[in-house]
């Protein structure tokens, strides 16, 4: 009966395991994955470079200074943003 058991208790320890593994590899890697590459474009924005506002507008990238940036929307319409609500314009979607 004792051995019964220790059988069920590893069974219950593997099982914990493999979950961990399974919630590791599927949700925690892959976010830092995609924030490890979010934060190296951010680091490569340069003059010029055309972005993508996290509101969703479009703009040129006038200067860089640490976390804000300038940005054109327009000519001679430029606003100041931070990098963190800067993203990459997507690309069209081809059918």
């Amino acid at each position: 009966m004792y051995l019964l058991d220790i059988a069920t208790g590893w069974k219950t320890a593997i099982m914990i395991v493999a979950m961990i593994a399974v919630f590791y590899f599927f949700l925690i890697r892959p976010q830092s994955q995609q924030a490890k590459k979010e934060k190296e474009y951010r680091n490569s924005l340069k003059n010029g470079d055309r972005v993508m506002t996290s509101g969703g507008i479009h703009a040129t990238i006038v200067s860089v200074d640490g976390p804000m940036a300038t940005i054109e929307i327009a000519p001679n319409a430029r606003i100041k943003v931070q990098t963190a609500s800067i993203q990459p314009i997507p690309e069209p979607k081809r059918s």
